[in-house]
């Protein structure tokens, strides 16, 4: 008897997991799209881990530009040199996260 019991609790809650599941897949869309209209919120800093004129510059400015004009929002580009682009990645792996 309390076997049967521990197998109905079971199949309720399979059966409550998926229509939850299904509930989140059905409205999580739509708060994404929300979202998103707003996205992005601020400037994008592109980092370019080599010198300024070089062609990492110049193709990463191109970039900036074209993303700068689809997006309708300030696209920075930020040369961080040296240590053969040690320095711009690491300031990169060290930046605090913030969706961008």
């Amino acid at each position: 008897m309390f076997r049967l019991k521990t197998h109905a609790l079971r199949d309720t809650l399979i059966a409550l997991a998926g229509t939850m599941a299904i509930a989140t897949t059905v409205v999580t869309p739509a708060l994404a799209q929300d979202a998103a209209k707003d996205y992005p919120s601020k400037p994008i800093v592109l980092i370019v881990p080599y010198a300024a004129g070089g062609s990492s510059d110049t193709r990463a400015r191109q970039l900036g530009q074209k993303l700068s004009q689809y997006l309708g929002k300030a696209v920075v580009v930020d040369n961080k040199p040296g240590a053969g682009g040690n320095i711009g990645t690491d300031f990169i792996a060290r930046a605090a996260p913030d969706g961008y």
